[in-house]
């Protein structure tokens, strides 16, 4: 009988570890369409901490995690340049934010991160997520990870996640554009036709 008690208690302990669990692993897969991004304060190259809600007259961002040493994200600099030149004016503009732990990507550091914004004449914030604690929070995975979200009453709501085109090799031959079409569409008031793509890219490194 004392055994038999013991077992049912042994197994209610692991089945309570187990609800743990998987509701801490359903909190951390990160943001889906229509919830609202929380604010965040991260260190950009120029030293200075930057926040969403410092965009007072922005109508959305285009936030995209990226970094220095991934060939994908390479390869999408001058897409994601050409983001916010087209789009920063209009209301959305691209903040780019470093995931990656620097102890396993030194070439991802802050320095290195200066260098590459000044190299390329970035003309957005590239902040850095140190502590690794905002990108968990988005559910980025890869670089490049791309996330629209649109500054309503009650917040920023997630509108697209995903990758920037369909086409990561070559620029030329891309045949659909997910952020622009994403952004255009809630330029003009519209809801989002394709919400969410894979993203391709290198994983985060933590």
């Amino acid at each position: 009988m004392k055994k038999t008690i013991k077992l049912i208690s042994v197994a209610v302990v692991v089945l309570c570890i187990s609800a743990f669990t998987i509701t801490k692993t359903t909190v951390s897969e990160g943001y889906k369409i229509g919830d609202v991004a929380e604010d965040f304060s991260l260190k950009n190259v120029d030293g200075k901490m930057v926040s969403l809600s410092d965009y007072k007259d922005a109508k959305g961002f285009i936030v995209t995690f990226t970094c220095n040493t991934c060939p994908y994200a390479v390869a999408y600099e001058d897409r994601i340049i050409a983001l916010d030149k087209k789009y920063a004016p209009k209301g959305y503009p691209v903040i780019a934010i470093m995931p990656n732990n620097v102890s396993m990507k030194p070439d991802d550091n802050l320095d290195a991160m200066k260098q590459r914004a000044t190299e390329k004449g970035f003309t957005f914030p590239y902040l850095i997520d140190k502590e690794q604690k905002v990108f968990p929070k988005f559910g980025a995975t890869k670089t490049p990870h791309v996330f629209v979200l649109q500054k309503t009453k009650k917040g920023n709501i997630v509108k697209y996640i995903g990758a920037i085109d369909d086409n990561y090799k070559d620029a030329s031959s891309v045949t659909t554009k997910y952020v622009e079409n994403a952004v255009d569409a809630l330029l003009q008031g519209k809801d989002v036709e394709q919400t969410e793509t894979k993203a391709i890219g290198c994983s985060i490194k933590v």
